[in-house]
C-alpha cells in the first residue's frame, strides 16, 4: 500500500490500516518487513496467503486498493525509465523487463533487511546488561504464571521473537476478519493471525492484524484484562476465563522495558535500506 514501506517505522507505517494508491483504506495493518529471510514455513501476510516472498509481491499491484494496476502498465514503465533497464542487465544480464524479474529482485531486497543490533541482541553477546527492570520484564515474558509470552514469540534462544505460527489470541468474540480461515476454508482457522515478531516494537505502533492499539501499553493490558473467548481460542490463551494474565502494574511497566529492549534503531539508519 502507498505509505507502507518506511524506513523510519521499520519498513511499515503509522497508520491502523494502510491506505492504497487511491486513498482508499484496507483493514490490515502493515507487517513491517526485517528477517524475513528466516520465515521457515514460507507463509506471509497476517492470514498466510502469501506462500513466498516473490508471490507477495505480485499480488499488490493489482490489488484495486493498493497499486490499482496491472503487471504489463508497470512492467512498460521499468522498460522506459532511464535507469531500471541497466540496473536489471547488472542484475540479470538482461534489459527485458518481466513480472517475474521484478518480483525476484523485491524479494531479494527483502531478504537483506536484517535486524539483529537491539540492546537485547547486544547483553546475549555480553557487550551490554540490561536494567533490573528489563531482567524483571525478561521474566515475567518466559514466566507461565505471569506474562506467558514466550509460547508464541520465542524466547532468548529463538531471537526471530515469533514462531512465524498462527493463532486466535483472543482479540475478539466474533471476527470481521476471519484471518487464516478465510484462507484455508477451515472454520477452525477463524480469528487466526500470524504473531508477528516482537523486534522494533519501539517503531511499529499501531499493534495487531487492524491496528487496533495504538500504544504498547495497551496492548499489555490487553493480554492482562482484555482476552475475549470464542470458539477457537488459541489453547495458550490460558487465562482468558479470567479475562487475561491479570499482571500488576510494575510487571506491565517492566515488560514494557524488556520489550522495548528488543528494538534496533540502527536498523532504521543503514545505508544499505536507503535509496
Amino acid at each position: 500500500m502507498r505509505h507502507a514501506i518506511n524506513r523510519e517505522n521499520a519498513f511499515t507505517d503509522d497508520s491502523a490500516t494502510s491506505d492504497g494508491i487511491d486513498g482508499i483504506f484496507g483493514n490490515r495493518n502493515a507487517m513491517p518487513l526485517f528477517n524475513l529471510a528466516w520465515n521457515y514455513d514460507e507463509r506471509f501476510a497476517w492470514d498466510g496467503k502469501e506462500l513466498s516472498l516473490e508471490r507477495q509481491a505480485l499480488e499488490p499491484v493489482q490489488n484495486p486498493i493498493e497499486m490499482h494496476s496491472d503487471w504489463d502498465d508497470v512492467v512498460a514503465k521499468l522498460a522506459t525509465h532511464p535507469e531500471y533497464p541497466k540496473l536489471f542487465r547488472l542484475a540479470f544480464k538482461t534489459t527485458t523487463i518481466t513480472k517475474e524479474l521484478t518480483t525476484k529482485a523485491l524479494a531479494q531486497f527483502e531478504r537483506t533487511l536484517i535486524s539483529a543490533n537491539s540492546k537485547f541482541d547486544k547483553f546475549s553477546l555480553g557487550e551490554t546488561t540490561l536494567t533490573p527492570q528489563e531482567q524483571n520484564g525478561l521474566a515475567v515474558f518466559l514466566d507461565e504464571s505471569r506474562g506467558d509470552c514466550f509460547h508464541c514469540h520465542g524466547n532468548p534462544n529463538n531471537p526471530l521473537w515469533t514462531d512465524n505460527l498462527f493463532h486466535n489470541n483472543g482479540l475478539d468474540a466474533n471476527f470481521s476478519d476471519l484471518g487464516l480461515g478465510r484462507v484455508t476454508g477451515d472454520p477452525n482457522d477463524n480469528g487466526k493471525f500470524k504473531s508477528p515478531s516482537l523486534r522494533n516494537l519501539a517503531f511499529t505502533a499501531p499493534y495487531m492484524h487492524d491496528g487496533r492499539f495504538e500504544t504498547l501499553d495497551a496492548v499489555i493490558d490487553f493480554y492482562s484484562e482484555g482476552l475475549q473467548n470464542s470458539p477457537t481460542i488459541d489453547p495458550l490463551m490460558k487465562k482468558v476465563e479470567d479475562g487475561g494474565v491479570q499482571l500488576s502494574n510494575q510487571d506491565k511497566a517492566d515488560l514494557k522495558a524488556f520489550l522495548l529492549s528488543l528494538s534496533d534503531p540502527s536498523f532504521l539508519t543503514n545505508p544499505d535500506f536507503q535509496n
